[in-house]
This record gives structure tokens, sequence and C-alpha cells, in this order.
């Protein structure tokens, strides 16, 4: 390799001969917008990113109602399993209802209940029932409405015990909770609420109600404890409930808690405060954690019947003995009549209101309920921002079905993770990010699409512009191809003299080429011939070519008989580089054959050297002296020549690197091994040069297969037969 690879390498219009620009536009454009485009893309991605957290952050009421909605799916996805069933439900139910007439009952029927669920030892008897009036059914009370009887008959009467008492005395005699109902307004009724024991100090954000609804004040008097229960329409969601709130300045407890609170025989409740926020609430040794609020949130499981038994069934003793005894029992409504107590639950589907409050108390006994906790939304802020940035990063880099997957995949992941911290520990975490997330990307995708059209418009129009180019610019290269190829010599003119026998060919790897080649005579005996490789292709190099050809042999020409042939290199050199503002340079290799003696005079301007074959020699030979750098790379360099004496029938073979360095489908170059095993073939050792051409030509071609040429291929083989009237000649 010489001093000219390093240039022949790198072309300033690419390797493999055809203009760049117009090989890119004809392949399409591309999908990814430039650079303008993304960096418009990025900054419009970011200002929507930035604002779709801003919303999230700042939570909406439809934020808060998806929020729920992703949690609920949680559960419906997996509800919670049934570990115990700590709760027993005496349901006043369709049957009952049909056994003992329409509710209201009479009080003394509630009582008769209230002893008999007594009787199996409950742990505590929860009245789901409020009861803010006298029973009407009351003795006294259908007097005053029957009017005057009897006086005998009214003494009667009036000397029974009312209903109401008659409940009361059944709620003194066991662990009875009756509710109360909280209500926003001041109501001036009485609040019994067991006393609360504060631990820590500030002022958590609990709820606050102005006032309650109890039961009247014979009952309440009686019971053993009172729980606050919620007045809400039925179609309202129970998702979160309080287990205490502030009623004007005290402290209730929630109907769960209290029922705890009295099956565990515990004089008062403790709560737990740090800061702004409750961190939860202690039954004797039993702690239930809450959130900053006091509330907890509900695992709910299906519906069970297992949970159920007829509140007729206990009254007349059918009930299963293991139901209740040791149970938390609540007495609820659950008959079709009295639908106006079903609610809403999570899983979808109603439930009545002590059904509720049973999976309430199972949470709370088996330690199931659902956490949220306190960092959770700043982790998933955090989460949707850095999936944001990395679509902002992808989504115009990528095409828009890998852009796609990729959303739907980080989507995934983020809904996969938050569905297992769910199942394996209860932890809530919102997927409404995951949809902001899709929102976002759809954003992006639209961005991208627009930026891509708009490009491809404008590349569509600049290929059509380069179309127009192209064949313009065609036209011309054909034309200079011509005219290239006419500056080439011809052989005929040597045909004549049978001395000598010379063959040269120049393939161009594009329309022209940068190599070239020449022969003439300079007088009778002594011919001149030439062969050189400009470093670089395509129409500056054929230029350059041209230039260099007709001032090498014009320096030839001119010179006169007796100059050697490192004089004619060395004013070659001073012509060419004279004016060669583009710095181009030539390797070249000239020489003088004197057809009558055999005289070689040759010099090598950093060209290869020539391979020599003599005949019957079985190897080759090069030409290795008077050699000297290549024209145009060292001003004023004094070439000298070098003289070998050829033996009729010699040949010589020169070539440009565009043989040596062809290559094939898999990068391996043809080099000189292969040249010299042509040039030993037993069939071309007498043959005529342009035989040896074409099959050097066949074999390199070959050899690269469907491989584009990266150079110029250039050779010229003459063989000498001897003097005029030799039996070679």
């Amino acid at each position: 390799m010489n001093d000219a690879d390093a240039a022949r390498r790198a072309p300033a219009g690419g390797g493999n001969g055809r203009p760049r620009a117009g090989r890119r536009f004809l392949e399409g454009p591309k999908a990814r917008p430039g650079k303008s485009a993304m960096r418009r893309i990025w900054g419009i991605g970011l200002l929507v990113l930035l604002a779709l957290a801003v919303l999230l952050w700042w939570r909406t009421p439809w934020g808060d109602r998806l929020q729920a909605y992703s949690f609920d799916s949680l559960q419906i996805l997996s509800p919670r399993k049934i570990e115990s069933l700590p709760v027993t439900i005496v349901a006043i139910d369709d049957k009952s209802i049909a056994a003992l007439g329409q509710w209201p009952w009479p009080r003394t029927e509630l009582a008769e209940l209230v002893r008999a669920v007594a009787r199996e030892q409950p742990a505590a008897i929860g009245i789901d029932v409020l009861m803010p009036e006298p029973d009407r059914l009351s003795p006294q009370r259908m007097l005053e409405r029957v009017g005057a009887l009897d006086p005998a008959i009214e003494r009667t009467v009036r000397a029974l015990p009312s209903n109401d008492a008659m409940l009361a005395q059944a709620i003194s005699e066991a662990p009875v909770v009756l509710v109360a109902a909280g209500v926003p307004e001041a109501t001036g009724r009485a609040l019994h609420a067991p006393p609360f024991i504060v631990t820590g100090s500030g002022s958590p954000p609990l709820p606050h109600l102005g006032g309650v609804v109890p039961n009247i004040e014979m009952l309440d008097a009686k019971a053993a404890g009172h729980g606050l229960i919620s007045v809400e329409p039925s179609n309202t969601m129970f998702r979160r409930f309080a287990l205490v709130a502030d009623v004007n300045g005290t402290l209730a407890p929630a109907l769960s808690i209290e029922m705890l609170r009295v099956a565990l025989d515990v004089p008062a409740l403790r709560l737990h405060v740090r800061g702004d926020a409750v961190r939860g609430i202690s039954v004797g040794k039993v702690f239930v954690p809450t959130e900053a609020d006091g509330a907890v949130r509900v695992y709910y499981s299906r519906g069970d019947a297992r949970r159920y038994v007829s509140a007729i069934d206990v009254l007349q003793g059918k009930a299963p003995p293991d139901a209740l005894h040791r149970k938390l029992v609540l007495i609820g409504l659950t008959g079709l009549g009295l639908r106006d107590d079903f609610h809403l639950t999570a899983l979808g589907e109603p439930m009545p209101g002590s059904e509720i409050h049973a999976q309430l108390l199972e949470n709370l006994y088996d330690q199931t309920l659902l956490v949220r906790p306190p960092w959770a939304p700043q982790f998933e802020l955090a989460v949707f921002v850095a999936l944001g940035l990395l679509l902002i990063w992808f989504t115009p880099r990528l095409k828009p079905l890998v852009a796609a997957a990729l959303a739907l995949g980080c989507v995934a992941l983020a809904l996969a993770a938050a569905f297992a911290a769910f199942r394996t520990e209860r932890l809530l975490f919102d997927a409404t990010p995951g949809l902001s997330l899709m929102l976002f990307f759809g954003v992006l995708l639209l961005l991208t699409l627009a930026e891509s059209r708009q490009r491809r418009k404008a590349m569509q129009r600049v290929l059509q512009e380069q179309r127009e180019r192209s064949a313009y610019v065609t036209g011309e290269l054909e034309a200079a191809q011509r005219i290239q190829t006419g500056l080439l010599p011809g052989v005929a003119a040597l045909c004549a003299d049978g001395r000598v026998d010379l063959a040269a060919t120049m393939t161009p790897a594009r329309e022209v080429g940068g190599d070239l080649y020449d022969f003439f005579m300079l007088d009778e005996r002594r011919l001149f011939f030439l062969i050189g490789d400009v470093a670089g292709k395509g129409l500056a190099a054929s230029m350059f070519m041209a230039v260099s050809k007709a001032l090498v042999k014009n320096a030839a020409l001119r010179a006169p008989g007796a100059a050697s042939i490192g004089a004619l290199m060395t004013a070659a050199n001073m012509e060419i580089g004279r004016d060669n503002a583009a710095m181009f340079f030539v390797t070249a290799f000239a020489a003088i054959l004197d057809l009558d003696s055999g005289d070689l005079d040759y010099c090598n301007a950093g060209h290869d050297n020539p391979l020599r074959l003599a005949p019957g020699a079985t190897d080759l030979q090069t030409l290795a002296d008077g050699d000297g750098p290549p024209l145009c790379v060292v001003d004023g360099f004094e070439y000298r020549g070098a003289r070998v004496r050829l033996r009729p029938g010699e040949l010589l073979c020169l070539a440009t690197d565009g043989v040596f360095e062809a290559q094939d489908a898999d990068a391996a170059l043809y080099g000189h091994a292969r040249l010299e095993a042509i040039l030993l073939r037993s069939d071309l050792r007498d043959a005529a040069s342009a035989d040896v051409v074409a099959a050097v030509q066949a074999d390199v071609a070959a050899f690269a297969g469907d491989v584009e040429p990266a150079d110029d291929l250039t050779l010229v083989c003459l063989r000498w037969k001897g003097p005029r009237g030799s039996a070679t000649a």
C-alpha cells in the first residue's frame, strides 16, 4: 500500500461510487424527526408532563373518583379471602318478618331477641337499629290512641311496663352496644361515649360532627357501649370508615371499635396522635393503625351466608350452638322490604349495613385492613414523571408501533407492581397515573407523527429537486465519461510495430475516474508509457487526471532525447503541482522502452511496483528501484530513474490498487497473490497482452461478485517481442 491509500480511503462523496444525497432520498424519508423537530417535541412534551403532574398532585373531584375506582378494581380482581368468622349477623330477614309481622316490631320482640342472643354468651351484641323515639306499640301509647276505657282497665294498662322499659331491661342484662347517627348540624341531644385517652400532641383532621341522633335516653342509659354510624344515601359507596369522630369537642368511637372495647371489657380507648396525624387507636392491647384522619379502608370479601342466622331461628332456639357463643353479634335488617339499609361496596355488590359493619370487624380482628401509605402520592408522582421522561426521550426516536409497545409496557409494569403490592402487602397504589401516562403518550405520538409528516413533505420536495438535479448531473457525467475515454490512447497505432504488444484498460468506480494511463512513441525506437492514480474519485479526480496526463505528456515530448526518466518526472512534478489548490496528488509509474535494445528506463512515484515475467521463468519479479514520493507531495523533489534490460518475449504488468484492493462480500481483499497466480497460468505465459488483461479483469469480477467497486481499476500489460527482424518479433 502506497502513500496515496489514506486519501483514497475517504473520498468526499462516499465510497460506493454514487452520490450519497441522491441515494438517501431514494431510500425515502426517515421516520425519526430531525434534531430541531425532536427538540420541539421534547419541549412540548415537558410542558405537557408538567401540567399532568400538577393535576395529579392537585387532587380534583374527578381525580379522587378515578383513584377510588382504581382501588375498587384491585378488590374486584382479588377480593379478601375469609380467614375467620368472628362476627354473626342476626338478620331481621324476610323469614322473620313473615313469622312475626311487619317491621318495626314491638320492642318487646326485640327485647326477647336480645335475651335469646344473650343466653348464648356472645362477646358483644351490637344493635344496628336506631331508636330515637318511644315505641308507638307500647300499651300506654296504644291507650292514648284508643281513648277513654273502663277505669279499671286503664289502670291495669298503665301499670304495665312499656315496651321500651322491657327492651332497656334486656339491654342492661347483656353486653349491648347501641348506635347513634352522626349528623352535621347540632341536635341538642345527649351524646353517650366512652372515655378517650389521647397519647401525643397535635391537631389531627378528625371528622367533625355538629351533633348526633341517639336512641331514647331510657335505652342509651342501660347500654354497655355506644358507637357512631353514618346516615348516608343508599347509593353511597362505602370504602373508608372513620373509627373516631369529633362531636363538638367530644371524641366518639365508631360502632365497630366500640364493640371491640365492650368485648374486651376495656374501660377506655386510647387515641395515638403525632403532630397533625392520627397513628391509630388502642383497644386494650390491640392496636389498630389508621390513616391521618383516623379512618381505615375495608378489604371486602364476597357475601357469605355463613355470617347470617335468622332472627326467628334465634327466638325459636333453632340457631346453631356455635353461631353466637363468644362471637361479636350484630342485630340488623336484611329483608327485601328494607332495601334502604343496603349500600354499595367496593366489590360493586350491595350489602346490608350490618354486613358492612361485620366485614369491618373481620378486618380489625384478622388485621387485614387495606393500607394507603402516607408517602404513596409522592412515590406515584415520581414514577409518573420518570416514565414520562422515558417516553419523551424514546417516542420520537422509535417507530410508532415500537413506541406504543414501550408505553404499554411502562403502564403494564406500573399496574402489575401496584397489583403485586396489593396482593402481598394489601398496599394501595393509584393506577390513575397509568391512565395519564397513556394520555401523555398519545400527545407525544401525535407530535411525533405531525413532525414526521412535515418532514416527509419537505423531503418529497427535496427529492423532486434532487431527481431533477440528478438527471442533469447524469447527463453531464455521461458527457465527461465520453471525453475521458476519448483522452485515453488506443493500441491501434502500435499494432503495425512488431517489436511490442501492448494492451490497456481503465474501469472507473463511478461514471468517471481518477486513474490514468498513456503511451506514445518519442521517436522511431523509444516508447513512453505511463500508469497513474489520482488520490480521489469522481469528477474532480477525473479532471485532475486529464490535466496530469497532459502535463506529463507535454514534459516527455519537450524533453531532449538524452534526458533521463528521472529528470522528466521531476519536470512533470513541478508542472502538475504548480496550480494544485485542491492539494491532489498522483501516484505514477513512467518508463521509456528502447524497442530495439530492450533497455527500460523507469521511475516510480509512489505507485505499486510493476510485475515482470521473463520467458520460461517460473516466478515473477518486480521493478523495485527508481522510486520516490507521489507527484505533488514534495515540491522540487529530484527523481532518479533506474534501468533494466528486458528479454525478448518478457511481459510487464502494471496495475492500480483498484485491482489489489477489490473486495468480495466478506470484505476480503483480492491482493497481489491472486494477480500473480493469474499471470503464471500456463495458458497466459505466451498469450497476447489483450488476453492477459481480459483474464485479470474476469478474475477480479468473479472475485468481487455483486459488490460495487470501491476504486478505479486500471491495467496495462506490455510484452517486448525483440528488435525488428528477430524471431520473436
